[in-house]
């Protein structure tokens, strides 16, 4: 046990390197070079790049730098990617969010678009994926300092990433535990939080959504000892592998902590598990959606 503990530590989070190796894999791509003339101008193998692309291997900065200059990368994208790549080597890692990423450029993103199954807890606010635009816009205006613009820009990125819920082809499967505080929050007044409440009941009825509510007569529960978090699971390989490692987003307010260790992301699911056997049904949990969706309304 104890060398697996050695071992695990010494590889660190994969987070960073899968990220990477899909920026420079959409980089290449909109380059124009297929993976044998990257490889060439790059004076690398193809072995080497697949590795690279696929989040096997970590990466210099200098490497990076490289790749970035053969595929015309605009100087931000070339920053960020570089500052990744020296994140490619820690046994795990923090993420701030600042000036220094560009617009388009969000880690969060990527493992979302990718998953195949989500299982979250939300002890404040509707998820991203879930909210109408109304509600969306009522939380985003909440930071003070964003401009009109930038707060519809930001309302307009949220609504884009809600189509991974409702694609035709398949759709990740989403679990989805709210603390009822969540839903008794008037979140930008009873008219918004109303329209919030119904669609919420209605996504409940997609095969691939379930949506509970942990009822305040559960009393203590799990996600007091957990606060918000994400298991994101990936598409598994012929022989029924992960292709890629389970990750756990938490999101905090200064930054983003992902892990990924096996037993980290264990922990969350029993937590996960446990939260979702303290809430009501996904039926009932409607039923309550459309019941205070009537009284706000009323209101």
């Amino acid at each position: 046990m104890e060398v697996m503990r050695v071992t695990e530590a010494a590889m660190g989070s994969t987070v960073p390197r899968r990220q990477l190796g899909r920026y420079l894999r959409e980089l290449r791509t909109n380059a124009r070079f297929t993976v044998q003339a990257a490889a060439t101008a790059l004076e690398w193998s193809e072995a080497k790049m697949w590795r690279i692309e696929t989040g096997q291997t970590s990466l210099r900065s200098h490497d990076v730098e490289t790749m970035c200059r053969v595929y015309g990368a605009p100087d931000d994208m070339k920053v960020a990617l570089m500052g990744l790549a020296k994140e490619t080597k820690g046994k795990g890692w923090w993420h701030a969010y600042g000036d220094v990423i560009p617009d388009g450029f969000d880690l969060f993103i990527g493992l979302e678009e990718a998953a195949r199954s989500r299982e979250e807890y939300s002890p404040e606010l509707i998820p991203g994926l879930l909210q109408t635009p109304d509600y969306a816009r009522a939380v985003i205006q909440n930071n003070t300092r964003l401009q009109e613009e930038e707060i519809g820009r930001r309302v307009q990125l949220r609504i884009q990433r809600q189509t991974l819920v409702t694609r035709p082809s398949a759709p990740p499967a989403l679990k989805v535990a709210l603390n009822e505080a969540v839903v008794r929050r008037a979140v930008g007044g009873p008219a918004v939080m109303a329209a919030q409440l119904s669609h919420l009941a209605e996504m409940n009825e997609r095969a691939n959504v379930a949506v509970s509510v942990v009822p305040f007569s559960a009393g203590a529960h799990k996600g007091l000892d957990t606060g918000p978090f994400i298991i994101l699971r990936f598409p598994t390989t012929g022989d029924g592998r992960d292709h890629e490692p389970p990750t756990v987003y938490v999101q905090g307010f200064t930054g983003a902590l992902y892990l990924d260790k096996p037993r980290e992301v264990d922990r969350y699911a029993e937590a996960f598990a446990a939260i979702w056997d303290n809430a009501l049904p996904p039926e009932e949990s409607s039923a309550l959606f459309r019941q205070l969706a009537r009284e706000m309304n009323e209101t």
